[in-house]
């Protein structure tokens, strides 16, 4: 029997294993048009001029934490508390990085001294606010936001994070009311209205794509929820729009490898695997570790007979990731096809 009586099995073995996650992306908002770099070396010759401002300290590590250095931003606000003990936004900041380093236990000693020298620090409130929302206690994560709406009702922030508290309590009707909140607040918050569009879209709800193109506005540099509309088509298997989409960002950006990706995998669906071919090599080029692109692409050299170079993915694939089981599968099926 030809190998190409196989393919319905092959495209089916793919579709089980093709998962796409994808999270709001927690850039928030843009720091601005000019770049980090610049405004790093203007503030860096300030603090050589003035190294004992604290507040020039406290703004570089700002800009360290856009740049993702967080090790240089957390030098820097020790070096402005030392200089400068009585600031609390110095010391919730400390928590924020902390925090997001999974560092629990020291973000909230961190908090509880910001809060300690300023009870009407909003920041500091809303810091320990996310830590009851990721611990789950989210009577408590509503005791400081409400603490904070009460002396600010347009904390976007706020808003967001009651929004965050009423998904995981699986309360959709209220998470949606304080995320489109929060975007009333500041119609600029990329991560509300991210979480609005995939709320909706895993409804199915066309609504979804309104917010996701909200969410692009903010942020044009910010791929994914331009990914998100693709997969909001794609999902429902309305590969022709999916694919105008996915085009698009690579219109945005050349570099984005998940739309060639998602477009090669589409185009293996609907049997043209040589034209599926051409995607998955772009998405490799792009990125050269891609595991997923790899083993795909080998899925469609079978589907062509073409088993050398099915071979030669299928190993890549375990090269990159040694327990990627349909790989091990698929390389000992393509081997019972080369001759001895």
């Amino acid at each position: 029997m030809k190998f190409i009586g196989k393919i319905h099995f092959l495209l089916v073995l793919s579709f089980c294993l093709f998962a796409c996650n994808f999270s709001s992306s927690r850039k928030g908002h843009k720091q601005g048009d000019k770049p980090i770099s610049s405004e790093l070396s203007k503030v860096s010759e300030a603090i050589a001029k003035h190294p004992k401002d604290a507040t020039l300290l406290f703004e570089r590590s700002k800009l360290y934490r856009s740049a993702k250095h967080d090790s240089l931003a957390l030098a820097d606000l020790f070096k402005a508390i030392k200089i400068d003990s009585l600031q609390s936004n110095y010391y919730s900041s400390i928590a924020d990085i902390l925090f997001e380093h999974k560092d629990i236990s020291g973000s909230v000693q961190w908090i509880q001294k910001a809060i300690k020298l300023n009870p009407d620090n909003e920041t500091a409130h809303l810091r320990i606010a996310k830590i009851f929302l990721f611990t789950g206690e989210y009577p408590k994560a509503f005791t400081e936001i409400n603490t904070v709406l009460r002396s600010d009702v347009y904390n976007a922030e706020a808003y967001f994070l009651k929004g965050m508290c009423y998904k995981n309590m699986k309360d959709t009707t209220k998470a949606i009311s304080s995320f489109q909140t929060a975007v009333q607040t500041d119609p600029k918050y990329v991560d509300a209205h991210m979480q609005l569009a995939l709320i909706f879209k895993a409804k199915h709800n066309p609504m979804a794509l309104s917010y996701f193109e909200n969410a692009f506005k903010a942020d044009t540099t910010n791929m994914e929820p331009l990914y998100g509309e693709g997969m909001f088509w794609q999902d429902q298997n309305m590969f022709a729009e999916a694919k105008k989409v996915f085009h698009r960002c690579v219109l945005v950006n050349s570099q984005y490898e998940k739309a060639y990706y998602n477009t090669g995998w589409m185009l293996l669906q609907e049997d043209s695997a040589e034209k599926a071919i051409r995607q998955f090599d772009m998405a490799i080029d792009v990125k050269q570790d891609y595991v997923e692109a790899y083993f795909n692409r080998g899925l469609c050299y079978e589907i062509l007979e073409k088993f050398e170079p099915a071979i030669i993915d299928y190993n890549q694939v375990l090269i990159f990731n040694p327990d990627y089981q349909p790989a091990k599968t698929a390389l000992q099926r393509a081997k019972k096809h080369i001759k001895k």
